[in-house]
């Protein structure tokens, strides 16, 4: 009768017990080859599922016609962390480019609203800072800040929590300083730096302060954390 009664309660413990799954969309920056999925993914145990759905060259506009977008809604995830912006700059073609304060801010918008539609907890994320530095060692401001400005007052106005990625590694590069930063870097096909996406060292560490930033916007999440 006890074993019954113990095999009973373990059952039921298995049928209560669900996890949390965390989607990541959005470009080569977040994506498991070059951006900061994997060291993200590290910082949680068994019972977090982190799917990585991010795509290289993706812009806000081109991942939803793409129809990238979908499986992050139909996977039903309990939280979807949404970032872009690299791609989505002049200079990238008519099927990526969007304008800050309108397309761009659109786009971010309805994944918001599709996101909550489908039962699930949206996240806005700001771009990673590209890591070029100026000649007094702080990095240079690029076309992501209108982006990276955008994302942050609709993230305000929509009540949508705010992973702010630009700040955190703009901070963790010019503390680092420029040769500490470059350990950070991917390497391009012929052997140079490229100070977009990032090596080992880099989806490592920026992983890391994604994870803390997250648990840090929802804190619900904070005991999920490995210690």
């Amino acid at each position: 009768m006890r074993r019954l009664l113990l095999a009973a309660m373990m059952l039921l413990a298995v049928n209560c017990f669900a996890g949390v799954k965390i989607i990541l969309t959005g470009d080569s920056t977040v994506n498991d080859e070059g951006g900061w999925g994997p060291g993200f993914r590290a910082q949680f145990g068994a019972d977090v599922e982190v799917v990585n759905l991010a795509l290289n060259g993706r812009s806000s506009k081109s991942f939803r016609d793409e129809g990238a977008w979908t499986p992050a809604l139909t996977s039903k995830p309990d939280y979807i962390l949404i970032q872009f912006g690299h791609n989505d700059g002049p200079g990238k073609g008519a099927a990526r480019e969007t304008e800050p304060k309108t397309t761009y801010r659109a786009n971010l918008l309805r994944y918001i609203e599709e996101a909550r539609a489908a039962g699930a907890k949206p996240v806005l994320v700001t771009s990673i800072v590209r890591r070029v530095f100026t000649a007094d060692g702080q990095i240079n401001a690029d076309s992501l800040v209108p982006y990276v400005e955008e994302a942050r007052l609709l993230a305000a106005e929509a009540h949508v929590p705010l992973m702010d990625m630009y700040a955190l590694t703009r901070a963790q590069a010019e503390a680092l300083g420029p040769e500490k930063t470059a350990e950070l870097n991917a390497v391009t096909a012929d052997g140079k730096p490229d100070t977009t996406h990032l090596g080992s060292e880099g989806r490592r560490e920026v992983g890391l302060l994604a994870a803390r930033e997250f648990v840090r916007v929802v804190p619900a999440m904070a005991a999920f954390l490995k210690k």
